[in-house]
């Protein structure tokens, strides 16, 4: 009779980029690269006395008495496959993704079950190929005992877990850097999601919102001087500084543990048509519009994102 109880574990979490390419050009290759690469992976798993619970297809999972020895183990077995890597093709390399979560788990028959695993899971997905994605909870207890820097990336939407998690992209070759909490973002372009950060060896070091800030600051002052500098009756600079202002609060609010991107971004919105309604004033605020639309949405989304997952 089989054994099911409960305990705390870390959950690491691994497979390929763009598996089904690779094995629609070169079947037999790409098992046999799998193979010497998975072997690999769980070599370094067992050494930082990791277990291999499974693989299936191009995936694989273990799991760590310690949350140390897990990111340890991610970083030498991604800096090893990186050097594999540099033998082959660039349309043949094969790119692991991982994931890693401490979690509460069931454990049975040598596997192991829940929520815990999930999160892994689709930490793993997010993760940039070759890169290593963690968890709250993983970076948590990292955070000053690995040779590696980390980047925020925000909330990552997982089933059943209200709220969202928050997660770590790890950047091997930056040592000791606390990351800002600031989704990755740049001040003056698109949102990036999460599999387009780049992870590599020597990467630059991470910077925060507060650089940004600095930016933006040094920007406002040289506009202001320009328009008093060149005075002719009119104030034009008001214009680009309420757009910098508004930038800045969307910053600063996707910058806060636990904030809502879209939320944060409908909020920025608001505040800049209320500034462009009054730059503008003609006696009508008719801002008000948009500002209730803005509202209804808000507060659909919030709604929506109270619902917990359905279909797991």
């Amino acid at each position: 009779m089989s054994e099911t109880r409960r305990k705390l574990t870390t959950i690491f979490s691994a497979d390929v980029q763009d598996y089904t390419r690779l094995m629609r050009a070169d079947e037999e290759g790409t098992l046999a690269t799998l193979k010497q690469y998975r072997d690999a992976m769980a070599r370094l798993i067992v050494a930082h006395d990791g277990r291999v619970i499974n693989t299936w297809g191009d995936g694989l999972i273990a799991e760590f008495p310690s949350v140390v020895e897990a990111v340890r183990a991610a970083v030498d077995a991604q800096n090893e496959l990186a050097g594999y890597n540099t033998k082959r093709s660039d349309d043949a390399r094969m790119l692991f993704r991982i994931g890693i979560n401490l979690g509460d788990v069931i454990a049975e028959d040598g596997d192991i079950y829940g929520d815990g695993v999930n999160v892994a899971a689709r930490l793993q997905t997010s993760a940039a190929p070759g890169g290593i994605v963690i968890s709250n909870t993983v970076y948590d207890q990292v955070r000053n005992k690995v040779a590696v820097g980390f980047e925020f990336l925000g909330l990552l939407e997982v089933k059943n877990i209200d709220g969202g998690v928050p997660s770590y992209a790890v950047r091997i070759g930056v040592e000791g850097e606390d990351p800002a909490p600031a989704p990755p973002h740049s001040a003056f372009g698109r949102q990036q999601s999460p599999a387009e950060v780049p992870l590599r060896a020597g990467a630059a070091p991470v910077r925060g919102p507060t650089r940004k800030y600095g930016v933006l600051a040094v920007i406002a002052a040289a506009l202001a001087g320009i328009n008093l500098l060149s005075w002719q009756g009119e104030f034009w600079a008001a214009w680009p500084l309420l757009a910098l202002a508004v930038l800045s609060v969307l910053i600063w609010l996707r910058s806060a543990k636990g904030t809502d991107r879209m939320l944060a971004t409908l909020g920025a919105a608001g505040l800049g048509i209320a500034g462009i309604n009054l730059l503008s004033w003609d006696g009508t605020f008719w801002a008000i519009w948009p500002l209730l639309g803005i509202a209804i949405a808000a507060g659909l989304r919030w709604v929506m994102r109270r619902q917990p997952s359905v279909g797991q």
